[in-house]
């Protein structure tokens, strides 16, 4: 049929699905094994709220379901493409995926914690910085002791390593 005998009101607006976080192109997908169980438990979580889609409107209702499945898909493809590290198989003695850090500003004395994670289970208010965050691949492979100087726009911070734990 044509568009031309379709009423304005009879179209749908497609459904938005929210990305998740970025992971730049070339860049594995790692995950901490906490990581990967989080994000099973939100495909769960998903699919439960599916199932329990209470909207009578037919048209509300499949667009309900086609956020919904636009964001299992999406988290889908994360977990299919999640490489698990573990935390204990790293190098102890340096900074890498999963490691829980302390950071002195030498400038400052401001001390700085949080644990180098994957880009879905970052977040901010718990101390978790994505593995692909500036300051995570400033610090990567720094060992106790050592300083590094960390660009954060005009500013030069210089951070020692205080303490690494996994």
């Amino acid at each position: 049929m044509s568009r031309g005998f379709v009423k304005e009101e009879d179209q749908e607006e497609p459904v938005i699905i929210p990305p998740r976080a970025a992971i730049p192109d070339g860049v594995t997908n790692y995950v901490t094994p906490n990581g990967l169980q989080e994000l099973h438990l939100e495909l769960k979580g998903l699919e439960k709220e599916r199932s329990s889609i209470s909207i009578k409107d037919d048209t509300e209702k499949r667009r309900a379901q086609g956020l919904i499945d636009g964001k299992m898909k999406l988290l889908a493809e994360r977990i299919q493409s999640a490489r698990v590290l573990k935390p204990e198989e790293q190098a102890q003695n340096e900074i890498r995926f999963g490691a829980h850090i302390k950071l002195k500003n030498l400038d400052s004395s401001q001390i700085q914690k949080f644990q180098i994670v994957g880009v879905d289970e970052a977040n901010i208010k718990m101390q978790k910085i994505a593995f692909v965050a500036p300051i995570a691949r400033a610090v990567t492979g720094k060992k106790i002791g050592e300083t590094v100087n960390f660009k954060l726009g005009n500013e030069t911070r210089k951070l020692e390593v205080l303490e690494i734990k996994y």
